[in-house]
């Protein structure tokens, strides 16, 4: 991309041979007005619909993240968005470069796509698993992305709940494994995709929805709604009861996320998820959504990948498309650190 970018920055120049052989100009040289980054830093913005989210998510401190808006600003003459807005509200001229950023950064991708697979490494297999059940909601569109782009590479996905699926990754059945849980094996790189909370989420006429927070014993005379995963498995047993030594009353499983909901919402119980996964439900005053903790509970995801896999064109291409989709489409992820 730094060529491609390049590249725009630079078309429309003079070639080498005529500026050498001009005299120097006496005129300030002046920037263009617009860049790529520039593009990119509009779309993070939008997408995490804050200045703190954007700038993790760019990898730049928030004061460096500001300085580039003002630049840009200032060579433009005028503003792109309203400060201390949320959500983000952009000026007329901001909602044009945004419109402008939607056409051509997804061509940039293609051209991106294009040179690698000129230089080769456009075929081979991608079989993956997931070890998240609210997944779906993001990796079905990046996979029909990936499809699309890359029609030479074999496809498979498969549910990890069932088998062990990094023990099958480090044997080379598998290509790539979606796991919040992270195990040292020999082979196998973890690459973080993104930051979330867990979340708990009660009826709206539960005595804890009045709690500013939930404590491990508030749970100790509660049904705990779960996926039908180990429990080992799962972020509120590992770091919010166990630390604690607090069980819950009972445990209770579904397979399905609307069908978790409609067991809390009708106080059957409570349930904890990743904010993404809850916030469908929320927003609409379904149920209501309690902390873990004074300073809640969160954990990343990582898209586990064989080390000798991870150079190859098409896997990087998953992983940018993985994220991208994330931050479009869910709500409250961040940046996770590397």
């Amino acid at each position: 991309m730094d060529v491609l970018a390049a590249t725009l920055r630079n078309y429309g120049d003079p070639p080498n041979h005529a500026r050498t052989n001009q005299p120097p100009s006496t005129k300030k040289e002046t920037k263009n007005m617009l860049e790529i980054r520039h593009l990119k830093t509009l779309i993070a913005l939008r997408d995490a619909d804050s200045m703190v989210d954007a700038a993790e998510r760019l990898h730049l401190t928030q004061s460096a993240l500001s300085h580039q808006f003002k630049e840009l600003e200032e060579r433009l003459g005028m503003q792109l968005f309203v400060r201390k807005t949320k959500p983000i509200r952009f000026s007329s001229a901001g909602l044009r470069l945004l419109k402008l950023a939607d056409e051509v950064l997804p061509l940039m991708r293609g051209a991106e796509r294009d040179m690698a697979r000129l230089q080769g490494g456009s075929a081979g297999r991608l079989h993956m698993a997931i070890e998240c059940h609210s997944c779906f909601q993001w990796l079905m569109p990046t996979i029909d992305q990936f499809r699309e782009a890359w029609p030479e590479v074999e496809l498979d996905l498969a549910s990890g709940f069932a088998f062990a699926p990094l023990p099958a990754l480090a044997r080379g059945d598998l290509d790539l494994v979606v796991t919040s849980d992270p195990v040292e094996l020999s082979g196998i790189s973890y690459i973080p995709l993104f930051a979330y909370e867990a979340l708990l989420a009660v009826a709206n006429q539960h005595p804890l929805a009045e709690k500013s927070h939930i404590e491990p014993q508030d749970l100790s005379d509660e049904v705990l709604i779960t996926y039908p995963v180990e429990r080992d498995r799962l972020d509120i047993f590992n770091h919010f009861l166990e630390p604690a030594d607090v069980e819950p009353l009972s445990v209770r499983t579904s397979e399905l996320t609307i069908m978790m909901m409609q067991l809390v919402a009708s106080g059957r119980g409570v349930c904890c998820l990743p904010n993404w996964a809850i916030h469908e439900y929320s927003s609409k005053g379904y149920i209501t959504v309690k902390k873990l903790g004074e300073k809640g509970l969160f954990s990343t995801l990582y898209a586990a990948i064989r080390s000798d896999m991870l150079e190859a064109a098409f896997m990087q291409d998953f992983l940018l498309t993985a994220k991208d989709t994330s931050f479009s489409t869910l709500a409250g992820v961040s940046a996770a650190k590397s």
